[in-house]
């Protein structure tokens, strides 16, 4: 795991809803491309499930991950992207269960008018910094 420092809620912020404000770290830079709710065979998962979508991201997202030796725990930066903002406590639910509470990544949420599929829900890129 990588050296990085998280800072939750700098002075003068309001505390984030499950993500640290600011996150520092030096070492390899890792960045995944956005990860979509598609199996190994290019099948969509959950086509109107938010949670199923949700897991088969996290997966493939801790398949490249580790394809690049790093985990979760060197994440700095998250982008969501969601056509809608209702599957976000879906999304939340399932991060929470790869994330280490006390090491949560800074995190950006953005709502789309649609992804590279229409019954795509949940698309998530990721930054990470590992040890060189």
């Amino acid at each position: 795991m990588s050296s990085l420092t998280h800072i939750t809620t700098p002075e003068g912020l309001p505390p984030g809803n499950g993500y640290s404000h600011v996150v520092v770290g030096e070492g390899r830079f890792i960045a995944v491309s956005g990860q979509v709710a598609l199996d190994a065979g290019g099948k969509v998962v959950g086509a109107d499930d938010p949670e199923a979508q949700a897991e088969q991201v996290f997966d493939n997202l801790r398949r490249c991950l580790e394809a690049a030796g790093a985990g979760f725990g060197d994440v700095v930066k998250f982008t969501f992207f969601v056509t809608d903002l209702a599957v976000m406590p879906a999304l939340r639910t399932v991060r929470d269960r790869y994330l280490d509470p006390g090491r949560l990544p800074a995190c950006s949420a953005v709502q789309v008018a649609g992804l590279v599929r229409p019954e795509l829900l949940i698309e998530i890129e990721a930054l990470a910094v590992c040890p060189s």
